[in-house]
């Protein structure tokens, strides 16, 4: 018995030394080029009205609320959102370089309370630009714990990359249009 409780003890420090040292911070970072001027792209990402056209938590749950406040768009503007698929939340605008970057403070409440920096990047290249969509935060105990078996890079990252994909076509679309 007293063999049995060792071992129990030694897998419990042992996974506690695996998850406290982990890294204090994760990083999500996706990229596309798209075939559209920076104007055309920095307007979907400037103004959150246009998400719902390509941002993919807001397309996972068409029944989620939203509702907006502050600035029109740009620097200001937010908006709260509740999902039962995707939780709740608090996007706001920090950042806003004409044509160049978009910073957005998200705060989640539901499923996990949290606070990260998302930022869009769009820089000019061959035919149009590259927009890079990067997140950034802190690792909690519990989100430690899960980078043992999950990394936040792949649950989130083809979210990001779905994201870019239909905002690519978004801009594309519009642009010939223009």
């Amino acid at each position: 018995m007293l063999p049995m409780i060792g071992l129990g003890l030694a897998v419990i420090v042992v996974l506690f030394v695996a998850i406290t040292t982990r890294p204090d911070t994760f990083r999500v970072v996706r990229s596309t080029s798209i075939g559209a001027s920076a104007e055309v792209v920095f307007a979907q990402l400037n103004d959150l009205h246009r998400w719902s056209r390509w941002n993919p938590y807001e397309k996972m749950d068409p029944g989620m609320t939203v509702t907006y406040a502050g600035a029109p768009m740009g620097v200001g503007a937010s908006y709260h959102y509740v999902s039962d698929k995707v939780g709740e939340g608090r996007m706001t605008v920090t950042e806003s370089t004409p044509h160049e970057r978009v910073g957005v403070e998200a705060r989640f409440f539901k499923p996990f309370a949290a606070t990260n920096a998302i930022a869009f990047t769009v820089k000019p290249s061959a035919g149009g630009v590259t927009v890079t969509w990067e997140m950034r935060g802190d690792q909690t105990f519990v989100g430690k714990a899960m980078s043992l078996f999950v990394k936040m890079d792949t649950m989130i990252g083809k979210d990001f990359e779905k994201g870019l994909t239909d905002l690519k076509q978004l801009s594309e679309t519009e642009a010939k249009s223009a």
